[in-house]
């Protein structure tokens, strides 16, 4: 029998929604509290929740990542009384089932419910992807197995895959995985490098050319695209494509054929079309950088590879990778980390991503010397020099934490404000003080404070502040 969760702090919600989600035969119980719902989820199994967004320990849509953790998290359909236009865009972008008002008609739940349970019987009855051949991917965290879900996705179909992330996240790592667990692994895996092209040599690269075609074309050359045939064509940087090529382009996609340069004869060619940048092409369409038709030519499914600083252990992970393996192929320059050179690693927020750390290993490997024990002060200057600002910012914030209001800031018990009203001025000091810190940098205000985007511009809408850029 399908069981169906609700979590909310209105009990009368809760009875209400449980005696029409029974009489439609499914097995119902609700908890009061996130923390006893998140309980009940990883102690039982939970088919479909109903989560409510403002709970009294909690706020619901922040809680979805980490129930979407779970082996075998629950499709998750948030309610809320609050019609909140920010809250259904954080829940639909966190893969919630649904977000629907408690203040519609009950129709509207049976039909969530009903739409919920149908894709959740498709999900378990669906043929389960094999593994994934995972060659030079390396780490175990949440967000990466999540991307390798992707992959596996990806591989059993024929769609265009746009792999964003920042300049050395492993997109092009990522996608040679999609060609490696397609059916087309066994044909080539054709690169093209858009940023690296001359930009009179675009057409003639991707398309080829006759003999004769232009000034130096002394003889006839295969493309990139043709050579690509029953296999996959990578564009790497994508963005850097020339805006007059987009067109050619967009039409080669639509038609699967093209027409080398000085041609009569339009050629055929049956190839995957996987993408990749580190650019924000949605904004270079919105200023005509980008052809929006291309676009979403190219972003039938988009998969986002996380910067490493978002992935925890697996910087140790990475290293020792790394390690072991130039151990392997350098036998007489044997390196190993001490356990505080791995804890400085794990510290720094490598903006070079994955390249970064591997070439900042084999620089400290070949000062140090064969047979070297790694340790922090092998560090570079500039890694050495963040960790010491960023421990030092972390024992202020603990100390400042610490302090204990004076009695006499309070005020008298004549000039004491309700508790609640003192508890609101608190928060909008900190958001003040959080601002004024980052100089206005939602990201970085988010990372320090742990709100959410959606939760930090809700209180600051709430506490009417604003940053520079509002002004």
């Amino acid at each position: 029998m399908t069981n169906v969760l609700i979590i909310d702090d209105d009990e009368q919600v809760c009875r209400f929604l449980s005696k029409i989600f029974t009489g439609m035969g499914y097995d119902v119980s609700y908890e009061l509290t996130l923390k006893q719902g998140l309980a009940k989820i990883f102690s039982r199994s939970v088919d479909i929740l109903f989560l409510d967004v403002n709970l009294p320990d909690g706020n619901g849509l922040e809680a979805i990542s980490t129930i979407r953790q779970y082996a075998f998290a629950p499709e998750i359909i948030v309610i809320t009384a609050d019609e909140n236009i920010d809250g259904a865009e954080i829940a639909m972008k966190s893969r919630a089932w649904d977000y629907i008002s408690k203040t519609g008609s009950s129709k509207n739940f049976r039909f969530a419910l009903e739409r919920a349970v149908e894709y959740r019987r498709q999900k378990k009855t669906k043929d389960p992807e094999g593994p994934v051949s995972r060659e030079g991917i390396i780490g175990e965290s949440r967000v990466m197995s999540q991307c390798l879900e992707q992959v596996a996705k990806a591989a059993n179909s024929d769609i265009p895959v746009l792999v964003t992330g920042e300049t050395g996240t492993g997109k092009e790592l990522f996608s040679k995985a999609i060609h490696a667990n397609s059916k087309r692994a066994t044909a080539e895996f054709v690169v093209v490098d858009c940023a690296a092209l001359p930009e009179h040599l675009v057409e003639s690269t991707i398309f080829g050319h006759t003999k004769g075609a232009f000034t130096g074309a002394d003889m006839e050359k295969t493309g990139l695209m043709k050579m690509a045939d029953k296999g996959t064509l990578f564009l790497d940087e994508i963005g850097e494509l020339p805006f007059d090529v987009q067109k050619k382009f967009l039409r080669t996609l639509q038609e699967k054929k093209f027409r080398p340069l000085g041609g009569k004869i339009e050629v055929k060619s049956d190839f995957r079309l996987i993408c990749a940048t580190h650019r924000n092409l949605e904004d270079m369409v919105k200023e005509n950088k980008f052809r929006e038709d291309l676009f979403f030519r190219i972003v039938s499914m988009n998969i986002h590879l996380p910067p490493l600083k978002e992935r925890g252990r697996d910087v140790a992970v990475l290293a020792l990778h790394h390690i072991n393996r130039q151990n392997d192929f350098y036998p007489k320059n044997v390196c190993n980390m001490s356990r505080a050179f791995v804890d400085e690693l794990q510290i720094y927020e490598w903006p070079g991503n994955v390249r970064e750390l591997f070439n900042t290993l084999d620089l400290v490997c070949a000062e140090a010397g064969d047979g070297a024990t790694l340790f922090p002060h092998h560090l570079p200057e500039h890694i050495r020099a963040f960790n010491i600002r960023h421990k030092f910012a972390a024992r202020g914030n603990a100390g400042s934490s610490a302090e204990k209001p004076r009695a006499s800031a309070l005020g008298s018990a004549e000039t004491m404000s309700p508790l609640k009203e003192h508890i609101e001025n608190t928060k909008a000091a900190y958001l003040q003080h959080l601002l004024s810190v980052t100089r206005g940098n939602i990201k970085e205000s988010c990372r320090i404070s742990g709100l959410s985007r959606g939760h930090l511009y809700r209180l600051m809408q709430q506490h009417n502040i604003k940053t520079n850029a509002d002004s």
